[in-house]
């Protein structure tokens, strides 16, 4: 069975699509955005502080689920600028410990709402 999970303390999704979906034991949760869940802005245009947002969003979905990032297994870090991989690097490894998820991490053309950054992740729940 495949269940929707929302909470208002991620943003809320800006098409289509659920925040997260459950399915079995895992939670597949759809690309957070840097976004500010209570103004639906971005909080910066910095992308460590879009980042450091995306991660918050993500956490804030997990919790709703009943789960933490702790339990994230698989995550896609989506990037407008790939020379700001070293600082998102160093945000990503401070908020995972060891074993650290898997991870892809891809430069794109765009994003939606002009976003530098995107982070979508795969999540148990067990």
């Amino acid at each position: 069975m495949i269940e929707a999970i929302a909470t208002d303390r991620a943003p809320a999704a800006i098409g289509p699509y659920s925040q997260a979906v459950r399915h079995g034991n895992l939670l597949f949760v759809s690309g957070q955005l840097g976004l500010d869940p209570r103004s639906g802005q971005f909080s910066s245009e910095n992308t460590s502080d879009q980042m450091r947002q995306c991660l918050l969003n993500l956490a804030a979905i997990a919790e709703a689920a009943g789960a933490s990032l702790s339990k994230t297994v698989k995550t896609t870090i989506l990037l407008t600028d790939l020379s700001e991989f070293t600082a998102i690097n160093e945000i990503y490894g401070a908020s995972f410990t060891a074993p650290f998820p898997a991870r892809a991490t891809f430069e794109v053309s765009a994003l939606p709402k002009g976003a530098k950054v995107e982070v979508e992740a795969i999540i148990a729940l067990d």
